[in-house]
């Protein structure tokens, strides 16, 4: 039986998985430049030796990764429409609180509170520091929660912030939009330069052709691809960010309440996109696949089952309960 990791060892592996996903981008990154330089610049080592195109694709990547820890949790935030919580508000005073007591009881600094005008609940922790982290709550979650049920939330996002998943998705975040806006070039040059194919050698024959439709299936489903890898490296952490927060706040039944309103809310959070999905403590787009079980919902959902977090979660609470 594999052995739980401690928070210092958990803090180690996600350091590691974050420069491996970089990594594996840059890799992708190339790969779709390099098709362009092979079929619409005329790449034919040694006549025509420079890739332009796959060097500008890494450039990319490496600015999409250096400005994603640069800036922290500001993309998101501003795509999100996120505002410092206001501390005349009542509601938003009380969330600004709990964020600093959770802060306290797991000895990190205090991330920034924001609110996001949504009537859907959800929130989601970004950033790449402990130092430059932020939680973001909807106003829909302010008005449903009570305040332990809130405590809970927080405590989980605290968790992840400590465990450095937000330093991972927060990257993985920014990579997934490049790789979409240079799949999105790459499909504009192939109707532009679709000439160009003809004077590299490796557009002529039938092996030729069979690389190209394999590039241009691969720039296609390449903006899918990325967010299902998002996806596997979301889905694997909601249950350890689940266990921490309840230790932080003892109270494990709260965060499984919590979970089953944000879950059987009417609506979609409308405010979140699709690349940044990954963050929240739920998925924020309502799919019933997150739901499901099986291969498919392994590769294809952000999230596991509320079912199995609620449940695992009342399973720690009756190990707290249960006198020894």
């Amino acid at each position: 039986m594999e052995m739980p990791l401690n928070i210092y060892e958990q803090q180690g592996k996600n350091t590691r998985a974050t420069w491996l996903v970089i990594l594996v981008f840059i890799i992708f990154f190339a790969l779709l430049g390099l098709g362009l330089d092979v079929f619409f610049l005329g790449f034919n080592p040694p006549d025509n030796y420079f890739p332009f195109a796959t060097l500008f694709a890494i450039g990319v990547a490496g600015f999409s990764a250096y400005i994603s820890y640069k800036d922290g949790a500001n993309p998101v935030i501003s795509a999100t429409y996120a505002q410092p919580v206001d501390i005349s508000n009542f509601k938003e005073k009380q969330f600004d609180n709990i964020t600093e007591e959770m802060a306290i009881s797991a000895g990190l600094p205090k991330p920034g509170a924001y609110v996001i005008a949504d009537p859907d609940p959800n929130a989601f922790a970004a950033g790449t520091d402990q130092s430059n982290s932020v939680i973001a709550i909807t106003t829909g979650l302010l008005d449903k929660l009570n305040r332990e049920e809130l405590q809970a939330v927080v405590a989980h996002e605290i968790s992840h912030i400590k465990n450095y998943d937000t330093r991972l998705m927060t990257v993985i975040a920014a990579l997934v939009g490049g790789i979409a806006l240079l799949s999105e070039w790459a499909k504009r040059g192939f109707w532009f330069s679709s000439k160009s194919v003809r004077k590299s050698k490796f557009g002529k024959g039938g092996a030729g052709a069979l690389l190209l439709i394999i590039w241009l299936v691969a720039v296609i489903l390449a903006p899918i691809i990325a967010q299902i890898l998002a996806m596997l490296v979301s889905r694997k952490r909601e249950f350890l960010a689940d266990a921490s927060g309840a230790e932080l706040t003892r109270n494990p039944l709260a965060l499984a309440e919590a979970l089953k309103k944000i879950e059987f809310s009417a609506e979609p959070t409308r405010s979140i996109s699709y690349g940044t999905a990954h963050l929240c403590i739920i998925d924020p787009l309502g799919r019933r696949l997150n739901n499901k079980e099986g291969i498919v919902a392994e590769i294809f959902s952000s999230h596991p089952p509320v079912v199995k977090r609620i449940s695992a979660l009342r399973e720690m609470a009756y190990r707290y309960t249960v006198p020894k």
